[in-house]
């Protein structure tokens, strides 16, 4: 085992959309930080996904195993990388709706107050669509929260292909609006992500260092465990251990949850910050199924996303529950999440059986239609033995099921008038299997009372003064539209706490 001789004032274990931006906010305070990070630099090839083999091959899962409820083996679609999950999302970055932070009934059951309002984010969601570069437009969606101003980038165009179903959509009744996407204006990488908005100018001052392919095992505490006292890291086969003041767990829903919970000892018999038994508790991630459309002529299958439509959000005329939103998810061949699909293109071979499946892709025109998951305490994670279990079975099925008859709906009518799609009248639609890690959320709920949460209002942990953690483990509830603006403004909205705490 190495000590490591450097003591840090604050160490953060991960470098995603919480790890990343936290390191910006912190490094103009001269203070010493560590980053550390489970993977390394992710080469410009894996990042720009752009062809058929994005199909073929598990690019973008973790290299380990992860186990289900029922005990069976799978390998999580996700990625350990400088930036984590960013590297590989959609780069939409969406505020969630006012209502999404108060007690909301759905179809399947409740969706809990939070400790903490819209207004209280508004500030830190303006800051991070300016770190992020957000191109959007306001004023468009009728389901937008208040802005305090307007995006400082404008909103994307729509491609060619996109641009006329657009124009249909909004002439059959609906609200489509320009997504708000993270550009980095990079003719080599233009996706925003938080390695290009984070970490990386967070490098660029003195005080702030990375170690990467650094797995962090455990979690230390001081004899009476009130409060953490070091970081044990697994480096090119050699153990090191890490002082700081101050520790942020910024390693995603899954991986914070059973760091905490693989980190017990004997003043903490159930893992750290645990004694109310709900760290790994209320796992969520929002249900995503995909629908895809034959279109007559063919297309890049390369284009970005860049529309959104919330017309079902909160329900409709006919139903009194939230559904949820729609999104395009720009061409097939760049979306990573599709790839882990059922096959739904395939269902197209049976109709066209002479196509490839790169002539498939693109000829298609492919949308997302997003849920709102429910917290529920059998969704968790657990570590027994050194194994990893993931118990999840998605909830609000049937509001779910709605949304997707909804949009079906509004493509039929689009199509009937329109000579851009094929008359098979095939709609072939797929819902992502387990193994995707997109959107996960909960595990490490924050609130007040420390027996029903694990994080208070700055998430810090109830039970250890100097413990923190910034991904999307604090969120009470998710919602229907992605979680990565939320887990950004959240990381500086705690970034100031912690600024003030280290004068």
């Amino acid at each position: 085992m190495i000590i490591d001789d450097q003591h840090y004032d604050v160490i953060i274990v991960g470098t995603g959309a919480g790890g990343g931006t936290l390191a910006r906010k912190l490094a103009p305070s001269g203070k010493r930080i560590l980053l550390l990070e489970q993977g390394g630099a992710m080469p410009l090839e894996e990042q720009n996904i752009s062809d058929v083999d994005i199909f073929q091959k598990q690019r973008y899962h973790a290299p380990e195993q992860w186990y289900d409820g029922e005990g069976e083996p799978f390998t999580p679609q996700m990625k350990y990388a400088i930036g984590g999950n960013t590297k590989i999302y959609g780069a939409a970055l969406q505020r969630m709706r006012e209502r999404d932070f108060e007690t909301v009934n759905h179809q399947d059951g409740t969706s809990p107050e939070w400790c903490l309002k819209y207004a209280d984010f508004e500030p830190y969601y303006s800051e991070a669509e300016a770190m992020y570069q957000v191109h959007g437009q306001g004023g468009v969606d009728p389901t937008e929260p208040p802005r305090s101003g307007d995006f400082a980038y404008p909103a994307i165009a729509h491609n060619p292909t996109i641009q006329p179903v657009v124009e249909d959509i909004a002439n059959h009744g609906c609200h489509p609006y320009p997504l708000p996407i993270s550009l980095s204006l990079r003719e080599d990488d233009p996706t925003g992500d938080a390695e290009v908005f984070g970490v990386n100018p967070a490098l660029d001052f003195g005080n702030v260092t990375l170690k990467t392919s650094a797995k962090v095992t455990g979690i230390l505490t001081n004899p009476a465990g009130t409060a953490v006292k070091a970081v044990q890291a697994e480096i090119g086969g050699q153990l090191y251990i890490f002082m700081a003041d101050i520790v942020v767990l910024a390693c995603g829903a899954v991986n914070s949850a059973a760091l905490l919970l693989q980190s017990a000892n004997e003043r903490h018999p159930n893992g750290l910050a645990n004694s109310s038994d709900q760290v790994g508790r209320n796992l969520m991630k929002t249900q995503l199924s995909s629908i895809v459309q034959v279109t007559a002529q063919s297309n890049s299958g390369k284009f970005p996303r860049s529309v959104g439509i919330n017309d079902y959000y909160w329900g409709d005329s006919q139903v009194d529950y939230p559904m949820g939103h729609i999104q395009n998810m720009g061409g097939v061949l760049q979306d990573a999440i599709f790839a882990e699909s059922p096959p739904v293109l395939s269902l197209v071979t049976k109709f066209m059986p002479n196509f490839g499946l790169k002539q498939l892709a693109t000829r298609s025109i492919a949308w997302w239609a997003m849920t709102e998951v429910l917290p529920d305490p059998k969704n968790r994670v657990t570590v027994k033995d050194g194994k990893l279990s993931v118990a999840f079975t998605a909830n609000n099925a049937e509001a779910h099921d709605r949304l997707v008859y909804r949009w079906l709906d509004v493509l039929k009518a689009v199509e009937k008038d329109s000579s851009l799609f094929s008359r098979s009248g095939l709609h072939p639609r797929g819902e992502v299997p387990q193994s995707v890690m997109a959107y996960q959320c909960g595990t490490c709920r924050m609130g007040t009372d420390p027996d029903t949460s694990v994080l208070d209002i700055n998430c810090r942990a109830h039970e250890l003064d100097n413990l923190y953690v910034v991904d999307s483990s604090f969120m009470p509830s998710s919602a229907s539209v992605g979680v990565a603006l939320t887990v950004i403004a959240n990381a500086l909205r705690v970034g100031e706490h912690l600024l003030e705490r280290l004068r």
